[in-house]
Parts: C-alpha cells; sequence; structure tokens
C-alpha cells in the first residue's frame, strides 16, 4: 500500500472523522440531542473511513482517481 494521503490531509480527515463520530454515537445510543435518525449509521461509517484512511495514509478512493497529497522524497 502506497500512502497517498499528505499531512494536511491526514489532519482535516482526523477531526472531521472524529467530529462526525462524535455526533453519530450519541445518536445511535438514543441519547442525542440531534435526531439524526436513520442518518446516524451514514454519519458514523463516514467518520469511521474518514479515521481509518487518516490512520492508514491511504484512501482508495484517490487511487482510483489518481490524486497523491502525499509529498514524496526522490
Amino acid at each position: 500500500m502506497i500512502k497517498n494521503v499528505g499531512s494536511t490531509d491526514r489532519l482535516v480527515r482526523l477531526i472531521a472523522g472524529l467530529i462526525l463520530l462524535i455526533v453519530a454515537v450519541p445518536s445511535l445510543a438514543g441519547m442525542a440531542f440531534m435526531g439524526l435518525g436513520g442518518w446516524a449509521w451514514l454519519v458514523g461509517l463516514v467518520g469511521i473511513v474518514l479515521v481509518a484512511t487518516a490512520l492508514l495514509n491511504f484512501c482508495p478512493a484517490y487511487t482510483l482517481i489518481g490524486v497523491n497529497t502525499c509529498k514524496t522524497d526522490k
């Protein structure tokens, strides 16, 4: 797996993913002040994907569309 997520991209993904998880988890547990309803699952899934791609430094979608935000030393 070649790294294709750069440091700024990684930080943005990690913060956004954690925010989405903080919003989705209480909603799924029925303790939310925000009624996401059925959308909570989707919000949580997107949050998990963002955190996972940030931790792995790899985004499969970037591979498909040919994007690489990771600076490489040659």
